[in-house]
């Protein structure tokens, strides 16, 4: 399975899972799931920019720590260091659990340098790369909204520019992992691919962003419970 593949099987799988959550656990369970779901797609809750505020550096610390902790991303890198261990990438790595073991490291350095690097660099630019719904109807105008969303930020004057800080944090992400990875993914190459597979995931992620509060609204509203997206999440 290639990269792009990975990253569409993933999306697919977290759209699945409030609706498989719903149907198996009570409605605690399911609002748990939704919360924690939502905290690592730093997703605002289903707030609309009309709701947007800047956020203090005390909130930025704290979402940058439960991002670095939040079960779903180490759910992520596990299904995808997974998936690499079936393709054998990199097969210098092997198989078994020591092979296992690289791959996941791997993609947990990536992740934590992606993220660790996008907090320092929003918190000097004061950017937010918090998903806010867009509160337009229409699927094309969400859609067309949610894809400019992944290259963008808001600032405390509550305008979007080029998010210096996502994109730098995914360039950082890709090309400091050529450090450690072997020969067979090491170079400059290697490093501009991963970046775009990122930012094309980020792309993807930003439309689950813009409908997954339907999504979990339509759950709770089939189990009886009040929406809790609707929160909003700083």
């Amino acid at each position: 399975m290639t990269s792009v593949g990975k990253g569409a099987f993933f999306v697919f799988y977290l759209m699945l899972i409030p609706f498989s959550a719903a149907a198996e656990e009570g409605t605690s369970a399911v609002h748990k799931a939704s919360n924690s779901l939502t905290d690592y797609l730093a997703m605002a809750g289903s707030s609309t920019a009309a709701d947007f505020r800047p956020l203090t550096q005390q909130e930025r610390n704290k979402l940058f720590l439960k991002s670095l902790v939040n079960p779903w991303g180490f759910a992520k890198t596990a299904m995808s260091s997974g998936l690499d261990q079936l393709d054998n990438k990199p097969e210098e790595w092997g198989q078994g659990a020591k092979g296992y073991g690289k791959r996941f490291a791997n993609i947990q350095g990536q992740y934590a340098t992606q993220r660790t690097v996008a907090f320092l660099v929003s918190s000097a630019l004061h950017e937010d790369n918090r998903y806010f719904g867009s509160g337009q109807h229409g699927v094309w105008s969400r859609t067309n909204y949610a894809l400019a969303s992944s290259v963008l930020a808001r600032h405390d004057n509550g305008k979007r520019y080029v998010s210096v800080s996502q994109v730098g944090g995914v360039a950082a992400g890709a090309f400091i992992a050529r450090s450690w990875l072997p020969p067979s993914q090491s170079s400059a190459r290697d490093g501009a691919i991963s970046f775009g597979i990122t930012m094309g995931s980020n792309a993807a992620f930003s439309i689950v962003k813009e409908f997954l509060p339907d999504l979990l609204r339509l759950v709770q509203r089939k189990r009886g419970a009040s929406p809790t997206s609707a929160r909003p999440i700083n």
